[in-house]
């Protein structure tokens, strides 16, 4: 079951030493797997032992209340996991852009991977689960058809690509506190999750290389980002308590359901199709044909096909790899 504020913030009981290890670990956990859609950040924390202090913890700073030991420990997980992001972006950016279809069947699985976890804490299923889990898979369709990524705009100083990295920010930093949720995957499905890679990227290489504007192009992402997980993190570790105890079981219904939705989302066999006079990509309307021969092959469009029969068993194997991984690091955190 999902730790809650209820639970007594026994920081005390770790000596200081241990408390930094162990924050140090479960941060570093928790970025990588905010790199990995499927994988839960909540889970990571939960895995090392520190997850009810960090909720707890974040709920006491968010009142204004700063004891050492409490600062100690956020700071360890914060930073931790900002270090196993920026290392790690470039190469999973890498991968994206050379094995597409690989990586997101990939995803598939890991996604999947924490339908279990869910599902033990909503069993015996009933209506208000299934409505939930209904109006998420409808949701994760919806998204899907949107495809909120190409609505996006560039990277830049404009009001719809602020709004887009905080509305991210805020959906990844309040999957953080839910175990089980994957950060990564929100960003998938809001379209956001390539961008914010490619950002993170672009900027950790241009500080190491003094390339001061590369690095203040990508801080239009990243600062509106994190701005966004600031406010989910504190804000959800202060209502989780009050939706799971009001609401437990159409929350996790819903949760639920966006786990399953994921294969609309993260459908892997996709051909690129070149935009037409008239489209908007990434939220710039092209209006000739020169426009047409600018768009970058990354943003067109992706029509979902039907793979051949290899191509579909090598994807499933992925995805059933993907699955056993996730649902083996569901176990280990619970």
């Amino acid at each position: 079951m999902t730790p809650t504020t209820d639970t007594p913030l026994d920081i005390d009981t770790f000596r200081g030493g241990a408390l930094a290890v162990r924050s140090v670990v479960g941060g570093a956990l928790m970025g990588l797997a905010n790199l990995i859609p499927g994988i839960s950040g909540g889970t990571m924390l939960l895995a090392v032992g520190v997850y009810p202090q960090f909720i707890a913890g974040v709920a006491e700073v968010s009142t204004f209340r700063f004891r050492p030991k409490v600062v100690l420990m956020l700071v360890c997980v914060a930073g931790a996991a900002g270090v196993a992001i920026v290392g790690f972006a470039q190469l999973v950016g890498g991968l994206l852009d050379q094995h597409e279809w690989a990586m997101y069947s990939l995803f598939i699985g890991l996604a999947l991977g924490g339908v279990p976890i869910l599902w033990r804490m909503v069993h015996p299923v009933d209506r208000t689960v299934v409505i939930s889990a209904v109006v998420a898979v409808g949701v994760s369709a919806l998204l899907a058809v949107v495809d909120p990524e190409r609505v996006a705009s560039e990277v830049g100083p404009s009001g719809t690509a602020y709004a887009m990295s905080m509305v991210a920010g805020f959906s990844g930093g309040s999957a953080m506190i839910l175990p089980g949720v994957s950060g990564a995957y929100l960003l998938l499905i809001l379209g956001q999750y390539r961008p914010v890679v490619e950002a993170v990227a672009a900027a950790a290489e241009g500080a190491r290389i003094g390339a001061w504007t590369v690095v203040g192009q990508a801080l239009h992402i990243l600062v509106p980002l994190a701005i966004g997980v600031a406010v989910g993190v504190i804000g959800v570790s202060n209502i989780v308590k009050r939706l799971l105890a009001t609401y437990r079981r159409a929350t996790l219904g819903f949760l639920l359901g966006l786990l399953v939705g994921a294969v609309f989302g993260l459908w892997p066999f996709t051909v690129s199709v070149s935009p037409q006079v008239g489209d908007v990509v990434r939220g710039v309307e092209v209006t000739t044909p020169a426009m047409v021969a600018e768009v970058d092959p990354r943003y067109y469009a992706r029509v979902p096909v039907a793979p051949s029969v290899r191509r579909l068993g090598a994807g499933a194997a992925l995805a059933l790899f993907g699955f056993g991984v996730s649902t083996g690091i569901s176990r280990f955190g619970t």
